[in-house]
């Protein structure tokens, strides 16, 4: 790995080799939704928190200070409003993205989509760049389409992991199958960094600890997580508790009594 995403890349990642990312690239998806509304504010809170990245599209990278978060720029974008919602396309170059100042960018994929042709030909083109830059590519690869019954199942993720790696990408942003044991096997199959995908917003904060204290279990190397932390209560809260566990080992009981310390 060459100098550049090496530098990059410990700006985002530890020292432990571990990450707590949060995503906040939901307003071109589905707009300014709960949480999101007022973007610098959202931040101050997750930085106060301590996470290691805070993702966003172009124009709000532009306008939202990350502090000591590195920031990580999405390239690909798709309204909700569309109705090819899988279909994501590049709405920001690599060059634009380090006139920015990004530590790192982000593609997503949808694997088994109708589109999934087009993805993958701007993921292998977007990781060239990104080599030649030296900067991080952080590659969300999503198993969807009609020949994907189930989302999390862990052929299927293993599958669109791979897939993530085998083009080029520094870390892969996956769903988790449910298991340490059936995750672990996607890990083993990814010669680069996994970090699990929050999903749909969990019915308990005790859920979201245990689902990242169980994927580290399985190998993973951290989380992009992003409702699920910034729609909570204490945006300030959750992501000490999670970077606990990330960073420092602390059970799931010892991280809901940091969420009960005084906010």
């Amino acid at each position: 790995m060459n100098t550049g995403k090496t530098r990059r890349l410990k700006r985002i990642m530890q020292h432990d080799n571990r990450t707590v990312i949060v995503p906040m690239d939901h307003g071109v998806t589905v707009g300014p939704i709960q949480g999101i509304t007022n973007m610098q504010n959202i931040t101050d809170k997750l930085v106060k928190g301590g996470v290691d990245g805070i993702l966003v599209h172009k124009g709000i990278a532009k306008r939202v200070d990350t502090g000591n978060a590195g920031l990580i720029v999405m390239l690909s974008g798709m309204s909700n409003l569309s109705p090819n919602i899988n279909a994501k396309v590049q709405v920001c170059s690599v060059k634009e993205a380090i006139r920015i100042g990004a530590d790192a960018v982000s593609v997503h994929v949808n694997v088994g989509a109708q589109d999934e042709d087009k993805m993958l030909q701007n993921l292998g083109k977007v990781a060239e760049e990104c080599d030649a830059f030296g900067i991080p590519l952080l590659a969300m690869m999503y198993p969807r389409g009609p020949k994907i019954p189930n989302e999390h199942a862990p052929e299927m993720v293993a599958h669109a992991a791979r897939i993530g790696a085998e083009l080029g990408a520094d870390i892969i942003k996956t769903n988790y199958t449910g298991t340490i044991e059936t995750f672990k096997t996607v890990v083993e199959s990814c010669p680069v960094p996994l970090v699990i995908a929050g999903g749909p917003k969990c019915k308990s904060l005790e859920e979201v600890l245990q689902t990242t204290s169980d994927a580290l279990k399985a190998g993973a190397a951290g989380l992009s997580i992003g409702r699920n932390v910034f729609q909570c209560d204490s945006p300030t809260q959750i992501s000490k508790a999670l970077s606990a566990i990330v960073h420092h080992g602390v059970s799931v009981e010892q991280a809901l009594r940091i969420l009960g310390e005084k906010r």
